[in-house]
C-alpha cells in the first residue's frame, strides 16, 4: 500500500478512500513471478568489423564455460555496449545467467531500452530506486533461475544467482563501485572473485580503465580487447586547451571569452553545449567580510556549501543543512556574507546572464528528489530540450546526447590539487570521459579545457590522447613508490566522541606493530584525518603499506586483535582505500 501511494504521490489514506468508494479494485495478484524470457537469438545491431571481432572474442570466452577476465577498452562512442551484449546473448543461449553492473542509476533507463530492443523483453533491475516488492521478486528469481539478465548497481553482485555465467562491469574505472560505508569492498574486484568461484567470465568495459585493471592486462592476468574508433560516421572530438592566464576574465566570472564565443556559435547552429564543473552547489565557501568567519558545520570540520536553489547551507560530510542566514553567525553583522568560489549553481547564474535566451539544464545529484526525476531530465536533454547543459561528474557517465557538439571544462586544474595518489589518474579519466560526450552523432564535436597550467603532464596527456604513454608514466611512478597496484595499502580509521581516546588507541596500535613488521609492512600514523571530525566524532587515521605479495589480511587481523576498542570507539579497516579524507 505504501509503495502504491508513493508511486501516485498521495498518502495511504487516499488510496484506502478510493478503494472504499469503488474507485480502485482490490485483488490478489500473483507474487514473485519469473521474468519474461530474453531471446538470445533475436538479431542485434549490425556490428562494424572491429566490433564483430571483439564480440567474437568475448563469445568464445563465454562458450569456454570457465573463468576469465577481459578488459574491453574502447574510446567513447565505440559501441562497447553492443559488443558485450553479444556476450550476454551467448551466455543466455547456454542457459546461464548474466549480470551487467552500471555505476549510476541514471544510466539504467537508456540501457534497459537497449536491452529490450536487443532481446525483446526487459531484464531484472536492482538498485536503490527499485521498490521493496520488486527487490524481493528479483532476489527469489535470481536463486530459482527465473531471471536471465540482471542490470544493477554494485550490490547486485550479492544476489543469489543459481548459475551466473557472465559479469559485465561497465565504466569499470568509476569510483562509485567502491563501497565506503558499512562493509568496505570494491565491486570490480569482487566481480572478479565471484566469477572465479563460479566459472564465469568477467568483462571490464571502459574508455579509461583504472590503473589496476590496465596493469593486470599488461601482466597477462586479463585478456585485452581494444576498440580504437567510434562507431559509424562519428569521429572523436577535437581537444583544445584554453590558457586562462591569457584570458580577459572579469571578476566573479568563470567562463572565458574563448569558451563563451564557442558556446554562442553552437547555440546559433541549433546544437548543444555542455559546461562541466565537478563541484555541487552554488559556492564551496561562505565568508563574512566583516570578521573573516567561514561558516562551518557544527558537527564536522568542514565548511558549509551554499545551495542557492534550495536557499540553504549544506554540509557535504554529514548532510546537515540550515537556512541561508542574513547575518554572520559569529559577529552578527548583516549583509556582509559573500560566496567564494564557483559551483554548478553559480555557473548556471553566469550562463543565464551571458545567454539569456538559451534553455539551460543543470545536472547535479542533489537537485533531483528521485532517480525517476533524474532519468526524466536526462531523457528530455537527449531529446533536445536544452541548449546548454551544466553538470558535475554525473554527466561524464556514459550518457548519449546526439545534439551535443561542444564540451567546456571550466576548471581542469581542480582535481589536480591535494595529495591523493590517484589525483592524476582520476583527472585524466574524468576529463577524457566528459569530453567524450561531444560529437557522438553525425557532427564532429570539440572539447575546450580551461586551465591555468596547460604545460602540466596530465593536461598534455588529456589533449594529446596518448593514453598508453600516460598509463606507463603513471605506472612507473607508482612502482617506484611501491603504491597500488604495485604495493598494498590498508587504511585504519578510528573515530570517537573523545579525541584523546582515538589517539590513544592509534598510538598503542602503532607501538604493537610486530605482526605487520613480520611481513615487511610499515605503519604510518596515527594522525588526524584530513576531515578530523564528522558527525561529532573525532577521526584518526593510520596507514599500513606492504609489498604486493604480502599476506596483509591475516597480519592485520592479528595486529588489530591485540587490542579491544572501547564501546564508543569505532575501528574501520579499508583494504586498498580509494579515498583518504
Amino acid at each position: 500500500l505504501s509503495e502504491l501511494a508513493g508511486l501516485a504521490g498521495v498518502s495511504a489514506g487516499v488510496v484506502r478512500g478510493l478503494a472504499a468508494q469503488g474507485g480502485l479494485i482490490e485483488a490478489v495478484a500473483a507474487r514473485d513471478l519469473p521474468y519474461p524470457r530474453l531471446d538470445p537469438a533475436r538479431a542485434g545491431k549490425e556490428l562494424a568489423p572491429d566490433q564483430a571481432e571483439a564480440a567474437a572474442a568475448l563469445v568464445s570466452g563465454v562458450a569456454a564455460g570457465r573463468y576469465g577476465t577481459t578488459l574491453l577498452k574502447g574510446v567513447t562512442g565505440s559501441g562497447k555496449t553492443e559488443v558485450y551484449l553479444e556476450a550476454v546473448a551467448a551466455c543466455l543461449a547456454r542457459g546461464r545467467q548474466a549480470l551487467v553492473m552500471l555505476p549510476e542509476i541514471a544510466l539504467t533507463a537508456e540501457f534497459l531500452t537497449r536491452v529490450e530492443a536487443r532481446f525483446g523483453a526487459m531484464p531484472g533491475e536492482w538498485h536503490s530506486g527499485v521498490t521493496q516488492t520488486e527487490r524481493r521478486r528479483l532476489w527469489r528469481m535470481a536463486g530459482e533461475g527465473g531471471v536471465g539478465l540482471v542490470v544493477g548497481a554494485r550490490s547486485a553482485l550479492f544476489l543469489p544467482f543459481r548459475d551466473l555465467g557472465l559479469i559485465v562491469v561497465d565504466e569499470e574505472h568509476d569510483g562509485s563501485y567502491k563501497q565506503e560505508d558499512g562493509v568496505h569492498y570494491n565491486a570490480r574486484d569482487m566481480a572478479v572473485l565471484r566469477a572465479s568461484l563460479c566459472d564465469a567470465q568477467v568483462v571490464l568495459a571502459s574508455a579509461t580503465p583504472c590503473l589496476e585493471t590496465w596493469a593486470n592486462a599488461e601482466a597477462g592476468k586479463y585478456a585485452r580487447i581494444d576498440l580504437v574508433s567510434r562507431f559509424g560516421v562519428a569521429e572523436m572530438p577535437r581537444m583544445r586547451a584554453i590558457d586562462m592566464r591569457a584570458e580577459a576574465l572579469a571578476p566573479g566570472r568563470w567562463i572565458g571569452p574563448t569558451l563563451a564565443a564557442a558556446v554562442a556559435a553552437r547555440i546559433g547552429r541549433g546544437e548543444q553545449a555542455l559546461l562541466f564543473l565537478n563541484r555541487r552547489g552554488y559556492a564551496p565557501v561562505t565568508i563574512c567580510r566583516a570578521c573573516g568567519e567561514q561558516i562551518g558545520c557544527d558537527h564536522c570540520d568542514a565548511r558549509l556549501v551554499e545551495h542557492r536553489f534550495l536557499k540553504r547551507l549544506v554540509c557535504h560530510q554529514c548532510g546537515e543543512s540550515r537556512p541561508m542566514p542574513e547575518a554572520c553567525p559569529a559577529c552578527g553583522v548583516a549583509g556582509r556574507l559573500a560566496a567564494v568560489g564557483p559551483g554548478v549553481e553559480r555557473l548556471a547564474e553566469e550562463v543565464a546572464a551571458c545567454f539569456p535566451q538559451a534553455r539551460v539544464a543543470v545536472l547535479s545529484s542533489d537537485l533531483f528528489a528521485s532517480a525517476r526525476a533524474l532519468k526524466a531530465a536526462i531523457g528530455e536533454i537527449a531529446g533536445g530540450g536544452a541548449d546548454i547543459i551544466i553538470g558535475t561528474q554525473l554527466v561524464a557517465k556514459g550518457h548519449n546526447f546526439p545534439l551535443l557538439t561542444l564540451v567546456g571544462v571550466i576548471d581542469a586544474d581542480l582535481g589536480l590539487q591535494g595529495s591523493d595518489l590517484r589525483a592524476a589518474e582520476r583527472t585524466f579519466q574524468l576529463i577524457r570521459q566528459v569530453s567524450g560526450r561531444a560529437g557522438r552523432g553525425a557532427r564532429r564535436g570539440e572539447a575546450m579545457v580551461q586551465t591555468h597550467q596547460p604545460e602540466h603532464p596530465v593536461i598534455r596527456a588529456i589533449l594529446s590522447g596518448e593514453e598508453e604513454a600516460f598509463w606507463r608514466a603513471e605506472a612507473a611512478e607508482r612502482q617506484r613508490a611501491g603504491m597500488p597496484p604495485y604495493g598494498r595499502l590498508a587504511a585504519i580509521v578510528l573515530s570517537s566522541p573523545d579525541e584523546r581516546a582515538a589517539f590513544a588507541l592509534g598510538g598503542e596500535l602503532a607501538r604493537r606493530d610486530a605482526p605487520l613488521r613480520a611481513i615487511g609492512a610499515e605503519v604510518f600514523g596515527p594522525a588526524p584525518a584530513p576531515v578530523a571530525r564528522v558527525r561529532g566524532r573525532h577521526r584518526v587515521r593510520l596507514l599500513v603499506k606492504a609489498a604486493r605479495g604480502a599476506a596483509l589480511q591475516p597480519a592485520l587481523a592479528e595486529w588489530i586483535g591485540q587490542l579491544k576498542p572501547p564501546a564508543n570507539l569505532r575501528l574501520v579497516i579499508d583494504i586498498d582505500p580509494q579515498s583518504f579524507y
